[in-house]
């Protein structure tokens, strides 16, 4: 049991931490945008990191959510 609670705050230390990144990811494709920057390649690489790191907040999600057997 207490390995169980253990494992749920590393994962949700991980989770707030790709919450984070996610949001600074986002802030900084906004940023560019914002200003004009026409950068398609490096604007296209951060969403595609955005993408990756939303993928990975997902599956932490789904390791904190017990399975069910209905």
């Amino acid at each position: 049991m207490l390995g169980e609670s253990l494992d749920q705050e590393v994962l949700l230390a991980r989770l707030e931490e790709l919450r984070a990144e996610h949001a600074s990811l986002n802030a900084e494709v906004d940023a560019l945008a914002e200003c004009g920057v026409v950068d398609q390649l490096k604007i296209a690489r951060l969403k595609k990191e955005k993408l990756r790191v939303k993928d990975e907040i997902s599956r932490v999600e789904d390791q904190m959510t017990p399975d069910i057997i209905a």
